[in-house]
């Protein structure tokens, strides 16, 4: 492609998008530019502090399941109290909490702040997504969940490597400078993005008054929760990428440096083809590219039983990076589609649990196989959950278009849009597709 054209393909990536929007990704990047915690929480505690292995077991542990415990709360605060006073207190209580963690010394007090930041961190997420929802255009979601991707991620990769060189200077530092960087998002969300919260329109003589969404109706929505429980099968397999994998090619004799090159690929490939092929599949059919994604994730993951050098190992994990670089966006959009529009952040809370327990569940999946029955089973276990989630949204989405009205015709009544847009043959709008 010539240079005019890269410059044209870029320019469409990013036009027609409203100035709010661009807010709330430049406030995702600057949170992710400062990630510190994530990266080398287990390091501190093992180098810095001189604890047990199994003690920084622990205290992931305790992040992730504050990360389960907030996801429900931090969606009902967002439909009740708004989805900005609810990113202003999660990103004010993560920055709290992470300079703090960075000064208690006690093992009990480390996994109790650690809870903490769980907690606050994760909070945001589904403020995020159903912010992002109510001031993006339908047909622009997909794209928006993309960039939105994009910006996660290249904000990863960037704040990993310099937070290796802070590293050797002081831990301190780093949690310091995370809290600082958080703080600097709550700023841009106090100062630069209006609430966004669609008013609820009271009853009149014609129209009663509109249901209330409660956490009852998310768990009696039979196709939301099967997207749900097809999203925790997901996760499952590309939570691997950062348990599984280590552990099998540290028992395959392979270095952590060798582990760094291999999974280097996943976030160089995502910050280079994410916009690009988020443009190849903006307008396709969902159905197909959830399928596909599913398949190409466990398969993906379940050709590293046949790995045997670095060479290899980075070439299945090109493979399921491709498969993350198709679902994220595809399946964020499928999860605002199917959620009403008073109910987003109760919705987003539920999709994010998936994620969260997921987390949770993934390390100790994958240290259990691997040790009682070796790292190819844990492969082979990919590679099914893989085919059961493809054929799982094959068998939703084919019996989504008799239902799939109501919540076009709910968001079109409630916004006085044309919410739904055209209809594929699968059920579900091709252009608003769907972490964190």
């Amino acid at each position: 492609m010539s240079v005019a054209g890269l410059r044209r393909a870029a320019r469409e990536s990013v036009s027609g998008l409203p100035r709010e929007f661009w807010w709330l990704w430049t406030s995702t990047l600057v949170n992710r530019l400062g990630a510190f915690v994530a990266t080398f929480m287990t390091l501190y505690l093992t180098l810095e502090r001189g604890y047990s292995p199994s003690y920084a077991g622990l205290v992931a542990s305790l992040h992730g399941l504050g990360g389960v415990v907030s996801s429900l709360g931090a969606g009902v605060m967002a439909d009740r109290i708004g989805r900005r006073p609810t990113l202003l207190i999660a990103q004010s209580s993560t920055a709290a909490s992470v300079a703090l963690l960075g000064f208690v010394q006690h093992p009990v007090a480390i996994a109790a702040v650690s809870f903490l930041v769980g907690m606050a961190s994760n909070a945001s997420r589904p403020a995020v997504q159903a912010m992002m929802a109510d001031i993006v255009r339908p047909e622009d979601r997909v794209r928006a969940f993309s960039l939105n991707y994009w910006a996660i991620n290249l904000g990863f990769a960037v704040s990993s490597a310099g937070a290796g060189f802070i590293a050797e200077y002081s831990y301190l530092a780093g949690f310091l400078g995370e809290a600082a960087m958080t703080l600097i998002c709550a700023v841009v969300v106090f100062v630069k993005l209006p609430e966004s919260r669609p008013e609820r329109a009271k009853a009149t003589a014609d129209k009663p008054a509109e249901p209330e969404v409660s956490l009852r109706t998310v768990l009696c929505d039979g196709r939301f929760m099967s997207v749900v429980g097809l999203s925790f099968l997901i996760a499952l397999i590309f939570m691997q990428g950062n348990v599984g994998l280590p552990l099998a090619m540290g028992a395959d004799g392979f270095s952590s440096s060798d582990f760094g090159m291999a999974i280097a690929v996943n976030g160089v490939l995502i910050v280079a083809l994410q916009i690009p092929v988020t443009r190849f599949i903006e307008h396709r059919d969902p159905r197909r590219l959830l399928i596909i994604s599913s398949l190409l994730a466990g398969y993906g993951f379940g050709l590293t039983a046949f790995a045997g050098s670095i060479a290899v190992y980075a070439l299945t994990v090109c493979v399921w990076t491709l498969a993350e670089i198709v679902n994220a966006p595809t399946q964020t959009g499928l999860v605002v589609r199917l959620s009403p529009l008073h109910g987003r952040g109760r919705y987003q809370g539920m999709y994010t649990l998936s994620w969260s327990v997921a987390a949770l569940i993934a390390p100790l999946m994958s240290g259990f196989v691997i040790d009682r029955y070796g790292a190819e089973w844990l492969w082979g276990m990919c590679a099914a959950l893989g085919t059961v989630a493809g054929l799982g949204y094959w068998l939703l989405m084919r019996n989504l278009p008799a239902e799939s009205g109501k919540s076009g015709e709910r968001e079109s009544a409630e916004s006085g849009e044309d919410a739904a847009g055209p209809v594929p043959a699968a059920g579900v709008v091709s252009p608003p597709a769907s972490v964190a």
